[in-house]
């Protein structure tokens, strides 16, 4: 990947008026698109298969007059005037009436109306008018609400004066997420460290730009998904903070490795090609890992969060693509001006190369006493943590929206006059179709109700028009995300089977409340399994990542240190209402019943950021000098400053989003400050250094079985170094294979293959590998192959590096198994490589080629083979492989009558360029 990506950077480099033109283009399309087919954001929220939604669903069919959104308007009478006067009682019923005329209103029900009762406070001094929509809420059009709007301005001109009108109720009930001057602290703290960082107001706006591009991007593709599925209105500004973040830290390490290349020498083409490769390979990994945490939200089963998920996941996908390409291109740009400026002075050069005497002390500080720092981690993460025992999850109601909004005022009103269950009332529904007296058993069901502890009324007991359905509206004593009202739909529920033997009726509870319990149960039960999956993701990646056992467990303890943290202090502000007044919460209560979920989604990829650019630099200073305990202090100071200042854009621009805006957008952002806060400086800065110096070497042992097994992730671009290391590597040329100190080990360990080989094979020629052992032969044409890695040394095949371009290898070198083929097979095997045009063919365990005209039907169709990539202006090589029990010189007038050869035998470790003997 690091070498694709090199070959990325610099032709972005060099083709960058094309590259931002293109991205200009995708913005305006993608953006025109969405204005024109986008449908809007829904923010109903569903789960197919839970109770409530069944019974739903079921009611859009028998009972459509109940089904869909409602809103209430509650009038409260002027002082020492009553709400049941002629002058109230009259408006009331009039506005009801018309009110039921408008478009999308199924009807509009009086609190006079005969048919139910509790609509009149028990005071006598205020009355709720019920609307009742034709459809779910994402179908009611403005123009619609703007004309129910309306008639309430009409009913309250009507009344006497002093009287209060408000209009709430379900379908205002969320709030639409907005965007606040407030965010912008968050961008400008930003470009203060990105300032800081690199010393240069045009790279600072860099990151910024191609953010603030990403961004716009993703929000047009969230609009554009509006005309095929439905998206919550959190899902867009989820989308532009967690774009805002990773788009400007992964903009900042590729910057910030530009420098370091330009500060060593590089032209700013090789500098630009050189931080693509290698902090480009670890921006990709950061943003797969935060990708496939988003998309995993779809374990829970939940539609609206897996489309949160994806969509988020999208976002961050754009900042990755916009970073590879956008950044070099706009780094050609830039070209010299970039450039660190030389130090003046030679004490300020010697000064330059100075260790940060700042992190220097700081990582020498807690690894002085590992012990004592590990403690006062552990002992800091649970105090902050405890509070998230009590944890509780709900969906948000109209009272957590701002004091001044007009769903909140309705909310508190209804609340002052009637109760809090009034603000969500519970819907009991069943088919009855079996009755003879279905208004005598709607009365039945009704008084059964009412003797449930948690039942403040039943305002309303009826069947619908063909009698096959009845619905019942039960009012909690309870707020609507109280826990009254989660065990009163639970106490319903268990009498489920009562209802059934008793009355034959089959009784669901469902409604807005009673749905938004569910989702959060359903959320709840899907923690679990969702920490199962990211946790255990996160042993495999970082496994890969980093060769060790002990690193991605210790990563992942701290992982889990860092969610717990964060719903700690979640759960204190905005549940137990600690200092909620400074981030304008004036009602605590049960937090956002997605937002666990959706933070340990984000934190994971972010958690892992953090540890691949901070661990990353110790493994690769432990590789090159063997020593564990001081590679983490130089790997610290080498990498502190970028993981600083990746970690206090990711907080700033985190925390602007929690002062203002939507209530749902609080929790989230409060959680991933918090988080982002413990997991870069408390546990990747402090736990980590700590727990490396504590085991020592034994931080990087991987048995070998376990490191041959896993795939290799290279992270920090150190293929493309190792590439550019060797590039003028051997100083021969036209050599088709190149080795020093090549050695191959077993995967115990417990046997050397081949050890120390070093040799060069020239194009065209024949090279036979022989040897007593077999399986060695066979080991190190593998490992010329391109499938299988050495465990040491320095290899070309191909004018490319191995095991960097291992993928490349093979498909220039085909390999020939003679033991699996017979004679024709083995002719035909050869041609069909021959057909693929291969620069080398390998042809393994030629022994079993045991007769004469077996052999030269072989040495036939390879020199046939030769001659036609010689006519094609190629040159064919071919490596043979042999034991002593054939000797090579065998083969001299059969496969090398025309060309040079070379043999190798592993038994001597020799190789020889002398012409084989016939």
């Amino acid at each position: 990947m690091s070498s694709l990506l090199y070959s990325l950077g610099r032709w972005a480099y060099r083709s960058r008026r094309l590259v931002l033109a293109a991205w200009i283009i995708v913005l305006v399309a993608i953006g025109g698109s969405a204005a024109v087919f986008n449908k809007g954001l829904d923010n109903g929220i569903s789960i197919p298969g839970t109770e409530s939604q069944k019974a739903l669903d079921s009611l859009y069919t028998t009972f459509p007059q109940v089904s869909g959104a409602s809103a209430q308007i509650i009038v409260v009478a002027a002082d020492g005037q009553l709400i049941t006067d002629p002058a109230y009682k009259d408006a009331l019923n009039n506005a009801a009436d018309d009110m039921a005329t408008l478009p999308q209103i199924d009807n509009a029900t009086s609190p006079f109306n005969e048919r139910i009762n509790g609509a009149i406070s028990k005071n006598d001094k205020a009355g709720l008018l019920n609307i009742q929509f034709s459809g779910p809420t994402a179908s009611i059009t403005p123009e619609s609400l703007a004309k129910l709007e309306g008639a309430t301005q009409t009913l309250s001109d009507e009344l006497p004066a002093g009287s209060t009108v408000s209009l709430g109720g379900q379908i205002y009930s969320q709030s639409m997420p907005s965007i606040s001057p407030t965010e912008l602290i968050g961008v400008g703290v930003a470009l203060v460290v990105l300032i800081i960082t690199f010393g240069s107001f045009l790279a600072a706006g860099m990151p910024l730009l191609t953010a603030l591009l990403g961004v716009g991007i993703s929000i047009a593709l969230i609009f554009l998904a509006t005309a095929f599925a439905k998206v919550t209105s959190t899902t867009p500004m989820l989308a532009l903070m967690l774009g805002l973040a990773v788009g400007i830290d992964y903009a900042l390490f590729i910057i910030s490795r530009h420098q370091d290349e330009l500060r060593k020498g590089d032209t700013p083409e090789e500098a630009a090609a050189r931080a693509t490769g290698t902090a480009g390979s670890a921006v990709i990994f950061a943003g797969l890992t935060v990708m496939i945490a988003l998309v995993g939200l779809g374990i829970a089963g939940i539609p609206f969060l897996t489309t949160m998920g994806v969509a988020a996941a999208v976002g961050v996908g754009v900042a990755v693509i916009i970073s590879i390409t956008l950044i070099p291109a706009l780094l050609g740009f830039a070209g010299e001006r970039l450039r660190p400026k030389p130090k003046k002075t030679k004490k300020a050069e010697a000064a330059s190369h100075k260790p940060n005497r700042f992190f220097l002390g700081w990582v020498k500080a807690v690894t002085r006493f590992p012990i004592v720092t590990i403690l006062a981690v552990v002992a800091v993460i649970t105090i902050v943590a405890l509070p998230a025992l009590n944890l509780r999850l709900a969906l948000p109601d109209a009272g957590s929206n701002a004091p001044d909004d007009r769903s909140r005022i309705t909310y508190d009103l209804v609340a002052e006059n009637f109760g809090e269950g009034y603000n969500g009332p519970l819907l009991v529904t069943g088919t009855i179709v079996t009755s003879t007296d279905p208004l005598g058993l709607m009365d039945d069901l009704k008084s059964e109700l009412e003797k449930i502890p948690g039942v403040a009324a039943v305002p309303l007991a009826t069947p619908n028009m063909t009698a096959d359905t009845g619905i019942i509206q039960v009012i909690p004593t309870g707020a609507p995300a109280s826990e009254e009202t989660k065990a009163l739909v639970q106490a319903i529920r268990d009498k489920h089977d009562y209802f059934q033997k008793k009355y034959g009726v089959d009784l669901s509870v469902t409604g807005f409340t009673a749905s938004g319990i569910d989702v959060s149960e359903r959320l709840g039960n899907a923690l679990l399994p969702f920490g199962i999956v990211v946790v255990g993701l996160s042993l495999i990646l970082l496994t890969m990542v980093f060769r060790s056992i002990w690193v991605p467990i210790k990563a992942a303890i701290g992982y889990l240190f860092s969610v717990v943290a964060a719903f700690g202090v979640v759960t204190l502000v905005m549940q137990e209402g600690v200092g909620a007044h400074l981030i304008h919460i004036d009602r605590p209560g049960p937090v956002l019943s997605f937002m666990p979920i959706i933070v340990m989604g984000i934190l994971f990829g972010l958690a892992m950021d953090y540890e691949v650019f901070l661990v990353a630099r110790m493994r690769e200073d432990y590789v090159h000098s063997g020593k564990a305990r001081k590679s983490i202090v130089t790997g610290f100071v080498g990498s502190a400053k970028v993981v600083t200042a990746a970690a206090v854009i990711m907080f700033a621009v985190f925390a602007a989003f929690v002062p203002e805006g939507d209530v749902n957008m609080k929790g989230i952002s409060l959680a991933l400050a918090v988080g982002i806060f413990v997991d870069a400086f408390i546990v990747r800065m402090t736990f980590v250094p700590a727990v490396l110096q504590l085991l020592g070497d034994k931080a990087w042992y991987m048995p070998k079985w376990l490191d041959r097994v896993l795939p290799h992730f290279d992270v920090e671009g150190e293929g493309v170094q190792h590439e550019l290391e060797l590039a003028d590597w051997p100083a021969q040329k036209n050599i088709v294979v190149a080795a020093e100190g090549l050695s191959l080990k077993n995967a115990e360990g417990t046997r050397s293959y081949f050890k120390n080989l070093a040799f060069t094979v020239p194009v065209g020629t024949t090279l036979f590998v022989t040897g007593s052992d077999k399986i060695a032969t066979s080991a190190l044409l593998l490992t010329l192959s391109g499938r299988l890695d050495p465990d040491a040394g320095k290899l070309k095949v191909a004018d490319m590096v191995l095991p960097v371009r291992s993928g490349a290898v093979r498909s220039r070198v085909a390999l020939i198994d003679v033991s699996e083929h017979a004679n024709r097979n083995t002719v035909a095997a050869i041609e069909d490589a021959a057909s693929e045009k291969p620069q080398v063919i390998i042809l393994d365990n030629i022994d079993f080629l045991s007769s004469e005209s077996e052999q030269y039907a072989v040495a036939d169709a390879l020199n046939a083979a030769r001659e036609a990539a010689t006519k094609a202006g190629r040159t064919l090589t071919v490596f043979v492989g042999t034991t002593n029990d054939m000797p090579v010189e065998t083969w001299g007038n059969v496969l090398s009558a025309r060309v040079d050869s070379m043999v190798l035998d592993l038994d001597t470790v020799s190789a020889s360029s002398k012409k084989v003997q016939a």
